[in-house]
């Protein structure tokens, strides 16, 4: 089997996607950072500032996926979707 490679900028503009799709459906409902902070169950925004951009190598991991998910009431493969807006 080959070895399957990966480039640092394949993975960083996952990260990016993914913190895009958060921040797009996170205010599709109305939510602040602060607000889906306090719902995943921190009480400052740290990580969600710092993941949905994307720029400060912070990315979301898959608990946080699917706690969001499940917050925003969509199915987490929303996130992966490609950017088009």
């Amino acid at each position: 089997m080959a070895k399957i490679t990966f480039t640092t900028f394949e993975i960083e503009t996952l990260h990016k996607t993914i913190g895009h799709n958060v921040k797009k459906y996170r205010m599709q409902k109305g939510l602040t950072q602060l607000d889906l902070s306090y719902e995943m169950g921190y009480k400052s925004v740290s990580l969600v500032s710092a993941c949905e951009p994307s720029t400060s190598g912070k990315h979301f991991n898959v608990e946080h996926l699917y706690k969001i998910s499940k917050i925003l009431n969509i199915p987490i493969y929303y996130f992966f979707e490609s950017i088009t807006d």
